[in-house]
């Protein structure tokens, strides 16, 4: 497609790259993403909520979705990471970037639990134990998966390095994390007060693949694409909960 004539990039990811989003709260970040590439057909934009509970949740939320799918970017509700790799219409489609700002499964004892205690870092443990086994299953050959994660105790018990090992993931690079880097992009609590922000204090974002030796270039495994990153696919919609 004639927008894919030249690359327009921001940090990490650029438009002749098959990106999905997952765990979307009010759908700023893929918003900012869209906004840098000038359109979205190369976005797979998800979120554990339904479209209603967006309208509840989020005061801009619904203003984002609708800018988004002017862009061309294709919008899910009501994804589960943990069961994503075989969403209908997720099932065939590889991406070279899945993306997942700060993780979050949710409290055990409601707004106010410990983020200290043992069984919610269990709980929080799962959730990416969950996420990156079908995340892995989704990547192009040299596709990475991102995740963005506060990086001080206790978030750092969720040994999330770890965890990726397991599933048989590496870690290719972590580089520090600022929002002022994305434009537009406002992280919400999605848990209690879901609108409200949360300060994000030292985080990175960890950058794992599924092979020790990493490439920066970019291709689609879409298996009939012809050109452009949706050309010739006839049919694509399906985390926890997440922030």
């Amino acid at each position: 497609m004639e927008v894919f004539s030249f690359k327009r990039k921001i940090k990490h990811y650029s438009s002749d790259q098959k990106i999905l989003l997952v765990g979307e709260g009010d759908f700023s970040f893929a918003v900012c993403l869209a906004r840098a590439f000038g359109l979205a057909i190369n976005m797979v934009a998800t979120s554990l909520d339904s479209r209603e509970s967006l309208m509840l949740k989020y005061s801009e939320a619904m203003s984002n979705v609708e800018e988004l799918e002017a862009k061309g970017c294709i919008i899910l509700h009501e994804v589960d990471v943990h069961s994503m790799s075989r969403h209908p219409l997720l099932i065939s489609i590889r991406f070279d970037r899945i993306i997942y700002n700060f993780p979050h499964a949710g409290y055990l004892h409601g707004p106010f639990s410990s983020e200290h205690n043992r069984f919610q870092i269990w709980f929080h443990q799962d959730l990416i134990r969950g996420f990156l086994q079908n995340a892995r299953e989704m990547l192009t050959a040299i596709g990475e998966i991102h995740v963005t994660h506060k990086t001080k105790f206790p978030y750092s018990e969720w040994k999330i390095v770890e965890l990726a090992q397991k599933v048989g993931l590496y870690l290719v690079h972590e580089e520090q994390f600022s929002p002022w880097d994305y434009p537009g992009y406002e992280n919400k609590r999605g848990a209690g007060m879901c609108d409200q922000t949360f300060p994000v204090g030292m985080c990175s974002t960890f950058k794992f693949a599924k092979l020790l030796c990493h490439s920066t270039t970019s291709g689609f495994h879409l298996g009939i694409t012809t050109s452009g990153p949706w050309s010739g696919y006839s049919g694509i919609n399906g985390p926890r909960m997440q922030r």
